[in-house]
């Protein structure tokens, strides 16, 4: 295989086109000194959490319960909601193959240990070559030839967004990818990152988290060491605007400041604040 031509590449160059004028960005820097502690906790008690584990608590819940609308897609021009919200998580497969995902269901209802179990697990299957149908389509996309490859994902798009029909023995429908995309690249030693939203999943938003740092922040009047932990989100515009995103992240800073109840299953009544499809 051409070391610079990986299956990810190869799909992103088939896929992707120019940016549109749909997208917007943010950031937020977040206290996650209570967090942190949290973390290292449950470490010293056996269960290995990271971050970025959490932070797909975190995001699941202040979707579900913070800012139910933005749970949803444009199918033909209209808003369409999803049932449940699933959490696609990127993982690194190595061996020169790029990237891989995991999608976490019911990531808003579930402990973050569960969820830390399942992504860990997962990509360990992943890496041994057991990877999900939708996420293998990149091998499907790097054996059709070039001229071909776009025409096909336009196809394999226009049948399981536009027109709302599963695609099984791919694995493709409007729900493969999740409600929204959780990507790590602070363990890469990136502070920010403006990703870009990918067109098969039809997602949202895609929050981006950046290196955990010890900073100086200002606490009732004085000046103290705090852990802080970047996030960058890029937003589809015409789903958010100000209103949502500022929503969302009251909710993201909220729940990072009460770890603990994101190893609790949250109360039944919350559960059905889902923002309904109209489908």
């Amino acid at each position: 295989m051409d070391r610079f031509n990986t299956p990810w590449r190869v799909t992103a160059a088939a896929i992707y086109t120019t940016p549109t004028d749909s997208r917007v960005y943010g950031t937020l820097d977040i206290d996650v000194t209570d967090a942190k502690r949290f973390l290292d906790k449950k470490r010293n008690e056996g269960v290995k959490i990271t971050m970025t584990h959490l932070a797909t608590a975190v995001l699941a819940r202040a979707v579900a319960f913070d800012v139910p609308e933005m749970n949803c897609f444009i199918r033909r021009g209209a808003i369409v909601g999803r049932e449940r919200i699933d959490v696609m998580v990127p993982v690194a497969i190595g061996g020169g193959e790029g990237v891989s995902a995991i999608v976490v269901k019911d990531a808003h209802a579930r402990t973050v240990s569960s969820i830390a179990e399942e992504i860990r697990t997962s990509a360990i299957d992943n890496r041994a070559g057991t990877e999900s149908k939708a996420a293998q389509n990149k091998y499907l996309l790097n054996r059709i030839p070039w001229p071909l490859r776009r025409p096909v994902f336009r196809l394999l798009k226009w049948i399981t967004i536009d027109m709302g029909v599963e695609i099984k023995a791919l694995g493709l429908s409007a729900h493969s990818f999740g409600s929204f995309v959780v990507s790590d690249i602070g363990s890469f030693g990136l502070k920010t990152g403006m990703t870009s939203l990918m067109p098969a999943a039809k997602v949202p938003c895609v929050i981006v988290l950046g290196k955990i740092e010890e900073k100086p922040v200002v606490r009732r009047g004085k000046i103290v060491i705090r852990t802080m932990l970047p996030l960058t989100g890029t937003f589809d515009h015409r789903i958010v605007d100000g209103l949502q995103i500022g929503k969302l992240a009251q909710g993201i800073k909220r729940n990072f400041r009460k770890p603990e109840w994101l190893d609790e299953i949250p109360a039944e009544e919350l559960k059905s604040c889902l923002f309904q499809p109209r489908d």
